[in-house]
Order: C-alpha cells, then structure tokens, then sequence
C-alpha cells in the first residue's frame, strides 16, 4: 500500500476535475464558520453518500504528467480504469441516484449546439427535484434559505426557484445550448475542442464504463501520493478524445448533497463569481459558484487541506 498522504480523511473524495490550482495557503483564507456548521450538518444528514472501500473501489496507479490547456495529448499513466467497482445497485435504488442518471443523456455535448427540451425530459428534471426535495439534506437547505430570506417557503415556489437555477436554458456559446445542471454535472466540450464542467464522480464513472472516458493517472505533490482509501485525489483524463489536465468534483456524495451546497452558496451572494472557504468533515475547501444571470454557470470544490492538517 502506498504511504498515507495529506489528501486523506474528508469523508469523501474530492476528484480535481475543474481546472488547473495554484498551491494554496489554508492557513492564510477566512473560514465562513457559519457555512461551516451548516455544510458539516448536511454532510451528516446526507445517507445516501457512499463509501468509499464498501460502496466503490478505486485504483490511482500512476502519477500522471503535464498537460498544457488546450493540448489534446497525454501521456497514459493508469493501464486499468479509476473506478475498479462501484455499487451499481444502491446507484439504481436510491430514487436520486437513479433520476439523477436519467438525466445525463438529455444534452448534447458541445456548446454551440442548441438545447432542445422535450416534454419528456422536462418530466424528468421534475422528478429529479421532486425526489431532491425529499431527502432531509434539501429540506434542511432549504429551511436555512428561508431563514436568510432568499428562498420562500412554499415548496412549489422552492422548487420553481431551483428549476431556473439549475435547468433553465441559457446562451454559453451563440445558443441555447447549455444549463447548470449540463455543465456541472454531466460536461460539455468548448466547440468539441476542450472539455468544459465534467465535476460528477457518477458521470465520471458511466463514461469511463462505457469506454468514452480513459483516466490518465493521479495529480499530487510528490509527498502526497494517494492510494485507493484517500478520499480526495487529483488526476487527469481524456473524454470523446479530449483531455482535462487536471479539475474537481465530489466523489462519493449524493446528488442532493452537491446541489444544496451549490445552491446555498449561490443564493447567498450576488457576485458574478463567489468563493467560500469552509471546513466539511477532515477537510478545509474552497468552493467556487460562478453564476450565469439567475443560474449557475458552474461550481465545484477546491481542495486546501485534508486530514485536519488546516487545524
């Protein structure tokens, strides 16, 4: 077994698939305590996380090397998929796991290319919403978004709001061709010549079982070597023959648990770009929401710290 690094202990895994991060000093940010206690206090509402070790196994293999942005070559550092198990059972019985894979073939992949919405699909997304109003994770988002007055508390009224942040179409690239939850959680291309979004561990992983995806190899300093029970990793992969140097996502946690993050964040503030840095479990992160008018452009983690090295 490889040595225990730094990236360990977050309760999840954290899979840099973003853009490329500067070192950070954990030291030097601001903690939101307030966020803090709230996002910690979802962390242990949300059940249907799953574990890593139990529910899916992962295999890091080698340290992948540097991949400019833009360039479409890598060097191949893992001969075997990220992903060596997944519980694909809990996937298709937890009612937001499974709604939540229904939705990842309704968009076309490059921007550019015009969204278009069928009534089935719309059903889709509703169901989807209905399915993340019910856990407690969203019901406790919610009751604090109603508390700070930037939600009302009819739950259509809720869900409405919800739907325009996350599903309502909007121009990315001289169309209506993207929305929030597309770029997110299921990723586009840039004009089918640079992967855009892609921050979903169950994205990740469909594509790499359906061999559109090929993980290229792990991204840490050389004192953070990760192996298979770290629950935060850097790495690099290709996707439909594009590469992605290096990124984030939460790996691990539930639908849910992502868009009540990412919700909360981009409610409470009215920046164009907004950053927080919290402590969740083990970990110290920064979590980036950029808005797109009244949705959410993008948003995912970046990791500062693990294994309570920011106390």
């Amino acid at each position: 077994m490889a040595p225990r690094s730094a990236l360990l202990g977050c309760g999840f895994l954290v899979i840099l698939l973003a853009v490329v991060f500067p070192p950070l000093d954990a030291a030097s940010k601001a903690i939101n305590q307030e966020l803090s206690d709230l996002f910690n206090e979802l962390w242990k509402l949300d059940v249907n996380r799953m574990k890593p070790g139990t529910d899916y196994t992962i295999s890091v293999q080698g340290k992948a090397g540097y991949v400019s942005q833009g360039s479409n070559h890598a060097r191949d550092h893992a001969s075997s998929p990220l992903f060596s198990n997944v519980n694909e059972n809990k996937l298709k019985t937890i009612t937001t796991f499974s709604r939540f894979m229904k939705l990842l073939d309704n968009y076309e992949r490059s921007t550019g290319v015009a969204e278009h919405v069928s009534r089935e699909e719309v059903t889709e997304n509703n169901l989807f919403l209905d399915a993340v109003l019910n856990t407690e994770v969203m019901k406790r988002a919610h009751r604090y978004l109603v508390s700070k007055g930037h939600s009302q508390s009819d739950l259509r009224t809720f869900k409405r709001q919800l739907y325009t942040i996350w599903f309502d179409l909007y121009y990315r690239s001289g169309s209506k061709d993207s929305c929030g939850f597309e770029h997110v959680f299921v990723g586009e291309t840039k004009f089918g010549n640079e992967i855009a979004g892609f921050h979903n561990w169950v994205q990740f992983y469909l594509q790499e079982k359906s061999r559109n995806l090929d993980y290229k190899g792990y991204k840490a300093r050389d004192h953070d070597i990760p192996d298979q029970d770290d629950h935060v990793l850097n790495l690099q992969f290709s996707w439909h023959g594009l590469v992605k140097p290096v990124g984030s996502a939460f790996v691990g946690a539930s639908p849910e648990f992502e868009m009540a993050l990412y919700t909360i964040i981009f409610l409470a503030n009215t920046h164009r770009s907004t950053t927080v840095v919290v402590n969740i479990d083990e970990c110290q992160l920064e979590v980036v929401v950029v808005r797109h008018g009244r949705s959410i452009g993008t948003a995912y983690p970046k990791l500062l710290s693990s294994n309570n090295r920011h106390l």
